[in-house]
């Protein structure tokens, strides 16, 4: 009877790191992530009162849009830029989009359908 190779070792990093793990910088993501969502809210505000102010249906759909777009567009550019600023910050653009969504059921982003109407 065969027997079974040896298990893998540890993951065995470049020599130019001298063999040592990367170092990791969660501080970093998880503090820009928070400013991420802080930033799309307050922009979030500020659509809603430009929007709000045009009283048009037209512009109720544009807002929806710029929002997702920022919120959505810019995250994903920003977490395939795989820097730890820029994976932070991405995940809380769209962190923040998500939860202005889901808190005021749709209006502050343009997802309710009540608001074309």
């Amino acid at each position: 009877m065969s027997e079974l190779p040896p298990p893998p070792g540890p993951p065995s990093f470049p020599s130019s790191s001298g063999g040592e793990p990367p170092p990791r910088r969660t501080g970093v993501v998880v503090g820009l992530a928070l400013v991420g969502i802080l930033g799309y809210l307050v922009v979030n505000v500020f659509v809603g009162v430009v929007v709000l102010s045009l009283e048009s249906t037209v512009a109720i759909g544009v807002g929806a849009g710029v929002l997702a777009v920022l919120g959505i567009g810019a995250g994903v550019v920003l977490l395939g830029l795989r820097r730890s600023w820029s994976v932070g910050l991405g995940l809380g653009l769209m962190i923040g989009w998500g939860l202005a969504s889901i808190v005021s059921a749709g209006f502050c982003t343009g997802l309710n359908p009540e608001m074309y109407t």
